[in-house]
């Protein structure tokens, strides 16, 4: 049986990504299953791995790109005993999900409840474990607290949203004029990056105090201006640098905002704290926690509790048109690849 996935040729533009066409299924080697994926994740971080700037990935390409997937267990390899055919599962192998067809250790993958909705349970692995250990594993946040959430528009940004309203917290989010009525949708207020001082707004909003956490994606010079908004107490997060990816910054303005985040500010005895987050790095310090915290995230899925923002969901040819919106800004929330060409769970 034939199957198609995206190959990444080369490092470069969305041009870079073709449909590849497989003659047959993938054999599951011992202590492996193969999955039908249903859904994949699409995102920024897809985007820097396509120009070959993600630290993480030493893969050259030819390569099946897709940071995390969802889908079904379709075949059990010699010595799989605690997965069934037919059970929903998940993971994040950072390059591989965009895919029809795949094969994985079975230790690795995230067993999911029944029923779930693909695109929205593709939603939970990147995009909502990440804002999930941020808001619960970096600092205590109670009900009340205040926080500034940069690149609110986007998946990340909109899980940090829905999740911090969940937890009973007052956000601030910078974003795009055409995101804000999304960010409004989450409880939060906009700020808009481009027409408004964000520094000014947070302190005014918070009568001078400032708050007690700042998620910062955006990097370089933007995580001084993040710490300046942060009250005595209060924990600036860095987790990406579009800045750079942008051209917006040199990789040497990078570096000095590096080393200030995780160096030079903790030696100021100002109360205030920073730090940087990396989902995949975690996840290989303590898998216990990521297992344990996406399952919590499908949980509250499955019980009604959250609503992803899902901007589309797009076949999975179409994985180059949608890696261009992403690099153009022009998603709110997140696109879902249905990489299945079965209507059925």
């Amino acid at each position: 049986m034939a199957f198609q996935r995206i190959l990444l040729q080369a490092h470069g533009g969305p041009e870079q990504l073709v449909v590849d066409e497989v003659a047959a299924l993938p054999q599951p080697k011992t202590g492996e299953v193969r999955v039908r994926v249903l859904t994949a994740g699409t995102g920024f971080t897809d985007t820097i791995i396509r120009l070959g700037q993600y630290p993480g990935v030493k893969d050259k390409p030819p390569f099946v790109p897709g940071y995390d997937w969802f889908g079904v267990v379709d075949a059990l390899g010699e010595g799989v005993t605690t997965l069934r055919v037919g059970q929903c599962v998940a993971d994040m192998p950072v390059i591989g999900g965009y895919t029809e067809y795949l094969c994985a250790p079975a230790d690795r993958v995230v067993p999911a409840p029944d029923g779930l909705d693909p695109a929205e349970a593709v939603a939970m692995i990147l995009s909502y474990t990440t804002a999930y250990q941020m808001l619960t594993r970096l600092k205590k946040l109670e009900p009340g607290m205040t926080g500034l959430v940069h690149a609110a528009g986007g998946a990340v940004g909109t899980a940090l949203l829905e999740l911090g309203r969940y937890m009973g917290l007052t956000l601030l989010g910078t974003a795009s004029t055409g995101k804000h009525e999304l960010v409004r949708h989450f409880g939060a207020t906009p700020i808009d990056y481009r027409s408004e001082d964000f520094e000014q707004v947070v302190l005014k909003a918070t009568g001078g105090e400032g708050v007690d956490i700042v998620f910062d994606t955006i990097g370089g010079a933007n995580w001084a201006r993040s710490y300046r908004c942060l009250k005595r107490g209060g924990l600036l997060v860095g987790f990406g640098a579009l800045q750079v990816k942008d051209g917006k910054e040199s990789i040497p303005s990078l570096l000095w905002g590096f080393a200030r985040l995780m160096g030079l500010w903790k030696l100021i005895p100002d109360g205030r704290g920073s730090t940087f987050y990396n989902i995949q790095t975690r996840r290989e310090k303590h898998p216990g926690q990521f297992r344990e915290d996406l399952q919590s995230l499908f949980a509250l899925l499955a019980a009604g509790e959250l609503h992803p923002a899902i901007a589309a969901i797009e076949p999975l040819e179409a994985a180059a048109d949608v890696h261009r919106r992403i690099d153009n800004a022009e998603i709110a929330g997140k696109v879902v690849l249905r990489c299945s060409r079965e209507v059925t769970v």
